[in-house]
């Protein structure tokens, strides 16, 4: 069973940077089997696609709203991916999830993922 654990949220003024790390675990896991997505939802709001890397050749994807501004990449040996966040607008503002689906591709939808971590909260203000 895959576990996943989200750290590195904080609070930044706009323009400011954070990066969040998505650490998974499991008997026998190996990250470079899944494809990786994150996630955010702000109050109010649907669960919305940020970005995606993906485990046949790495391909990564990013939100209109993102791209230009994060990125993702993976860390095999630490079993991590990390979301690098420039440039953050008000508008970043939610709870950022990352979560696993073990097929090959992304998907920007959440129910095509099968484990998602507790998530860590992004605040962006002045």
């Amino acid at each position: 069973q895959v576990q996943l654990v989200e750290s590195g949220g904080g609070s930044v003024q706009p323009g400011g940077s954070l990066r969040l790390s998505c650490a998974a675990s499991g008997s026998g896991f190996t990250l470079n089997s899944y494809t990786i997505g994150w996630f955010r939802q702000a109050p109010g709001k649907e669960r919305e696609a940020v970005s995606c890397i993906n485990s046949s050749d790495d391909t990564r994807y990013y939100g209109d709203s993102v791209q230009g501004r994060f990125t993702i990449s993976r860390d095999n040996a630490k079993n991590t991916v990390y979301l690098q966040m420039k440039a953050l607008k008000p508008e970043d503002t939610a709870l950022y999830y990352c979560a696993t689906r073990i097929t090959r591709f992304c998907s920007s939808r959440p129910a095509y993922y099968d484990t998602w971590g507790q998530g860590t909260q992004v605040t962006v203000s002045a």
